[in-house]
């Protein structure tokens, strides 16, 4: 009992990667890149002002998700629009991405692996 209680404590806290909302399509750094291209897009760095500085994605906005701001940030964006959105490896935009969705974005791309792997 007290080792399932701990593995529900460690699911609700981290989520689980292997499901995925119809509305957060997770997209492979090639197909991110060619969706991005040439569009007028909603595209959003999560990590801190600092990462973002030291380099960051062509026409990117920077949306911290640890800001205080998030909340008020993103609801300056369009929810009937896609949004396009990274981190670092991809944990905080998958977390960023779930509260999109509560917010009421319908539409959320998220770049495997973060910028990482963004080649």
């Amino acid at each position: 009992m007290k080792h399932f209680i701990i593995m529900t404590i460690f699911t609700a806290l981290f989520g689980s990667n292997t499901t995925q909302s119809d509305n957060v399509k997770i997209l492979s750094s090639s197909d991110f890149k060619t969706q991005i291209t040439n569009k007028n897009v909603q595209l959003i760095d999560v990590r801190t002002p600092d990462e973002f500085n030291s380099g960051h994605i062509k026409d990117a906005k920077n949306i911290d998700c640890f800001s205080g701001q998030f909340n008020e940030e993103f609801n300056k964006l369009d929810k009937t629009q896609a949004v396009y959105i990274y981190c670092r490896s991809g944990s905080r935009s998958r977390q960023s991405s779930n509260k999109l969705l509560a917010m009421g974005f319908t539409e959320i791309y998220d770049l495997k692996g973060g910028i990482l792997n963004y080649n």
